[in-house]
């Protein structure tokens, strides 16, 4: 097995283990799916932040922009896969976010 394959595989493996938890909070523990969204989502870009710049230190706005645009790449890239995933299953996609205009991923607010 290749090393980029590897790496693919483990990504794919972490990637269905935040699922499983967000699901086991959402089933189990009786979360919100959308306040759970907006917590992996403040969770992914805490621990962008400490990856890029560690425990003491912060993005610039240069930085911001580019973890930004690296999750608008990654979420446009989800949604053509979901999107193939769907015609293949003989199903007519439809943007559904757009259609309720919940696209945020801010919980709602009371």
């Amino acid at each position: 097995m290749s090393e980029k394959q590897k790496q693919i595989d483990a990504h794919n493996q972490a990637m269905a283990e935040f699922i499983q938890m967000a699901n086991g909070m959402v089933n189990d523990k009786g979360f919100d799916m959308k306040l759970v969204s907006a917590a992996m989502m403040a969770a992914s870009g805490v621990y962008a932040t400490f990856t890029a710049a560690g425990n003491d230190g912060f993005l610039s706005s240069g930085g911001v922009e580019r973890v930004a645009d690296m999750y608008k790449k990654n979420l446009a890239y989800i949604q053509e896969r979901k999107k193939e995933e769907l015609e293949a299953k003989g199903l007519t996609p439809k943007p559904v976010a757009e259609l309720q205009g919940q696209a945020s991923g801010e919980p709602d607010k009371q």
